[in-house]
């Protein structure tokens, strides 16, 4: 074997080592026993439960922006963290101000059902071994629901070991910070299915999630709180870098060391 083939053999066999050592960290790509062995055997006992949402996002956006954010932001604080795994992404969230036959395809669940939703989560979480629970939601309704029962459920499991928390900067910090830095700039803040989302989501899907020749101002027709216009896929990454970072910070600090 010469050189430049020993070369190739090696560098093909640490790409190949590389590629199993990271794994998936997304639960539902994993097997009970592949669970196991990152709880048990590799440290992996935080999990987190990132809340999506399914909801009018105006005539250009899909109605699972929540989700997908969610799901990507999930992953990748995750795997910086290297100490956590990530449950399915809950795919509905309150959204009741969206749902009507003008703007159909949003999913509302009242706040009650949503908490319940949550906390029956978390039980399942904490009866398959984590020790850390996480709580976190891309959309605005829900958030202090996820808050309060944070605390609940930590009052409930710190007895047995088990310490539940909520994350906020993922969606309040980040977004507050985000829309100081849109107004630095001259660019137009807006609460719903505005630059931030839309930027996201281009960084995220592009046309699979926006449809860019659709791109309006806002209006009490459009179900568009803002002007999305602007939207970038240079803005969407900082937006999305944005959240990664404010939420592995604020986990690492909720949870400590590993």
């Amino acid at each position: 074997m010469n050189l430049a083939t020993t070369l190739s053999f090696a560098l093909m066999t640490a790409s190949l080592c590389l590629a199993q050592s990271a794994g998936p960290v997304e639960m539902e790509r994993m097997t009970h026993a592949e669970v196991y062995e990152a709880i048990h055997k590799n440290g992996k006992t935080t999990v987190l439960i990132y809340n999506g949402g399914t909801e009018q996002r105006g005539p250009h956006a899909v109605l699972g922006g929540h989700t997908f954010m969610a799901r990507r932001t999930a992953e990748a604080i995750a795997r910086r963290l290297g100490n956590a795994l990530v449950a399915p992404v809950l795919p509905f969230s309150p959204a009741g101000s969206h749902l009507n036959s003008k703007w159909p395809g949003s999913v509302d669940l009242t706040p009650e059902l949503y908490t319940k939703v949550n906390e029956a989560v978390a039980a399942s979480m904490v009866t398959n071994g984590f020790r850390n629970v996480v709580l976190m939601g891309d959309h605005g309704g829900g958030q202090q629901e996820l808050a309060g029962l944070a605390r609940t459920l930590n009052d409930r499991y710190a007895p047995r070991g088990v310490h539940v928390y909520f994350c906020s900067s993922v969606y309040k910090e980040a977004r507050e910070d985000f829309n100081a830095w849109l107004k630095q700039n001259k660019l137009p803040v807006g609460t719903h299915a505005s630059i931030p989302d839309t930027s996201e989501l281009l960084y995220l899907g592009g046309d699979d999630y926006v449809r860019k020749d659709r791109l309006v101002a806002g209006s009490a027709d459009n179900g568009i709180a803002g002007d999305p216009r602007p939207s970038t896929s240079e803005l969407g990454k900082r937006v999305f870098d944005m959240k990664v970072n404010y939420g592995l910070e604020e986990i690492r600090r909720l949870v400590g060391p590993k």
